[in-house]
């Protein structure tokens, strides 16, 4: 399989000049220094784990595109473009959609008046696209985007306000495995994860609030925000190689490891089982 290629925005701009999550006080500002250390850590880690790295170019005014997990979902060198629920974050869909297409990645629009916020709601495992909706993204045009990708969508329902995008509830590590914190989805939700992920491995509350499942992972590699030791020993229990690394300053913006990447060649899951192309 080749490289992973990723898509990360620099952090120039980033600050909290709004709440439009829990997590997010203006009056509880990011140390703007310790965020683009932060930032570039993760980069470098990404880098030594073997991913090619592209960028969007950051733009003033607009401090959460660095969060590029929510500018597409992209399947086979197609990406279905977000739709922002909140105007503060609607100016971003334009630069999004200009850096993929540059890249050359086909990019095509989700439904009419329906929110999306890409991958931070839709996370493949295996063949199975699982869709968070409720906070972000709504739940009616999940199976339009489905029809879209020739893909199966399982609906997910997110029932606490921190937990507001899929990807920082739920993390897929092989076509068969993932990481979720139960407490965010109902009891409907819990048992479609259930029946169709074959092994779960649960995150603790407390750690499940320093992001636990908000990781990357590339290969057996999995990189998650510090503060998550117990996920850490049951990650390498499981086989695989966690990685800590501290992203607080991205943590009081409601974001963590996973928000601060889009994978470009498809999020690693798509890949397990992927069909080859045709033509």
């Amino acid at each position: 399989m080749s490289s992973p290629h990723i898509l990360m925005c620099p952090p120039d701009h980033y600050g909290i000049e709004y709440e439009i999550n829990p997590w997010m006080s203006t009056e509880r500002q990011a140390d703007h220094a310790l965020a683009v250390d932060q930032w570039n850590c993760l980069r470098q880690l990404l880098v030594d784990a073997g991913a090619q790295i592209s960028e969007v170019a950051p733009v003033a005014g607009l401090p959460d595109l660095v969060f590029t997990a929510n500018a597409a979902i992209v399947y086979r060198q197609q990406a279905i473009l977000a739709r922002f629920k909140h105007e503060q974050r609607q100016g971003e869909e334009a630069h999004f959609r200009n850096s993929l297409e540059n890249l050359g990645i086909e990019v095509t629009d989700p439904p009419d008046d329906f929110s999306f916020e890409g991958a931070g709601d839709a996370l493949f495992c295996g063949e199975t696209l699982f869709a968070g909706y409720r906070m972000r993204s709504d739940a009616g045009g999940h199976q339009e985007i489905g029809a879209l990708l020739d893909v199966r969508v399982l609906p997910l329902e997110l029932v606490d306000p921190y937990y507001y995008h899929l990807d920082t509830c739920f993390c897929p590590l092989a076509e068969d495995e993932a990481i979720y914190f139960p407490g965010a989805f109902d009891e409907y939700g819990c048992r479609v994860l259930s029946e169709n992920v074959k092994k779960l491995i649960p995150v603790e509350e407390n750690e499940a609030r320093s992001f636990a499942c908000n990781a990357v992972v590339v290969g057996r590699k999995v990189i998650t925000n510090t503060g998550c030791p117990r996920l850490h020993e049951q990650l390498q229990t499981a086989g695989y190689q966690p990685v800590a690394t501290a992203l607080s300053e991205f943590v009081k913006a409601g974001g963590s490891a996973k928000c601060l990447i889009l994978r470009l060649d498809g999020e690693e899951a798509a890949a397990w089982k992927r069909k080859p192309a045709i033509g």
